[in-house]
């Protein structure tokens, strides 16, 4: 049975039980230490961002599940200690340092927010702690000044990368050929400007205009009327599901509605807020689990609704791509494990440069190589563009909205 501690941020004051062998072990510096067979998380377990928590342990719990059944790592059985931060960036790190200190995983796992993924730079490589993300996106959480990146991974999409992708299909539906950036106020959408930037100036387009909010905001109407009135007709869009939503019910209210091709912090939670302002918006991602789904993929979403009772179908997994990033994810940590042959942090990071598993999300051959630009596992030839309709969100090529306007 896997161990899961979902904590709300209170500390557990144990040392006053522990045998003196332990507190010995504690006190040495934990590189010398053996690491444990677990995978140590922080994630949002608690509060408006909870949804994409609960869509990572799904995964990773499903994974762990097949994995020990399977005969586990190294004799060992994986297990999960998962710690709630709220998607605050300071209980992240209160969080990674009792993984890194006090449970002495031999790897950790990110959450949702790329403020977090950023606070924990320094920590985790002061522990000598590996981490691989599996949703934050941020450019600056792999790749860090002066290339000194050597602990963090990611089994995800890439701002620099995504924005390309982004503006290649903004270029091919825009008719106006004016085309703005909104983006939410915080680490995540200030870290895409430049990335967006870049890739409007290597297709020789400018961008008309660029608009910000922040988190909470209701009424984006003042932002929206400055687009309107500069003629926008395609807005690329770094936000997440709630203020994404505010963003539609203000364009509802003007009677604005220009095409919107988001970032992938928009998930299936939008189209229940959202409803039938929903309709047609794009999002980019990594994979889709409605449709027809390839024989593996099915199966584990199979393993999943049994697992989970409150998912009843593939409409209840609130982010589809970052579910199967992490699933892809906690196979990629097991094989690493087996080629470190032992359970060693460093040997461990060293060996996920080795690693080639074929995933469901992309066939990954090799995971990672050792130049911080490709500690990102998915490449930019796995994104995928998606479409709300009907309430779900679906492969663009399996809705109305396949076409591009010209």
């Amino acid at each position: 049975m896997q161990h899961r501690r979902f904590v709300a941020g209170g500390r557990r004051l144990l040392l006053g039980l522990l045998p003196a062998a332990t507190l010995l072990a504690i006190a040495l510096p934990v590189s010398a230490q053996r690491a444990q067979p677990c995978i140590g998380a922080s994630w949002e377990l608690t509060g408006p961002l909870a949804h994409t928590g609960f869509s990572i342990r799904i995964a990773v719990e499903t994974a762990l599940e097949e994995i020990n059944a399977a005969g586990g790592v190294l004799g060992q059985q994986l297990r999960l200690v998962a710690y709630d931060d709220v998607g605050e960036p300071a209980r992240a790190v209160d969080n990674a340092r009792r993984i890194g200190e006090r449970d002495n995983c031999i790897v950790m796992m990110g959450g949702f927010r790329t403020p977090n993924a950023i606070a924990l730079r320094d920590p985790l490589a002061e522990m000598e702690l590996p981490w691989v993300g599996v949703i934050s996106a941020g450019t600056a959480v792999i790749e860090h000044p002066n290339n000194a990146n050597k602990w963090m991974f990611r089994v995800s999409m890439k701002d620099r990368w995504v924005a390309p992708f982004l503006v290649e299909h903004a270029k091919a539906r825009t008719k106006s050929g004016k085309i703005a950036l909104v983006y939410e106020g915080t680490a995540w959408g200030q870290g895409a400007v430049p990335d967006v930037e870049r890739a409007m100036a290597a297709i020789n387009m400018p961008l008309v205009a660029k608009e910000t909010f922040n988190i909470g905001d209701q009424d984006m109407s003042a932002q929206l009327i400055r687009l309107r009135d500069a003629g926008v007709d395609t807005i690329i869009l770094y936000a997440v599901d709630r203020e994404a939503t505010n963003l539609v019910r203000s364009m509802d209210r003007l009677g604005y509605r220009p095409t919107i091709i988001a970032a992938w912090g928009v998930g299936v939670q939008f189209a229940r807020t959202a409803g039938p302002l929903a309709e047609g918006v794009l999002v980019a991602g990594t994979f889709s689990w409605m449709g027809d789904l390839p024989p593996r993929a099915a199966g584990v979403l199979q393993r999943m609704m049994q697992k989970f009772p409150q998912i009843t179908s593939p409409a209840d997994i609130p982010l589809p791509s970052g579910t199967a990033n992490a699933y892809d994810a906690t196979y990629i940590i097991a094989e690493a494990i087996k080629l470190a042959g032992r359970f060693d942090r460093d040997a461990f990071r060293q060996a996920l440069y080795r690693v080639n598993y074929d995933g469901i999300v992309a066939s990954y051959r090799p995971a990672f190589e050792p130049r911080q630009e490709r500690h990102d596992a998915i490449l930019p030839q796995h994104y995928k563009l998606f479409a709300f309709h009907n309430g779900a969100m679906l492969p663009v090529e399996q809705t109305p909205f396949r076409q591009a306007a010209r």
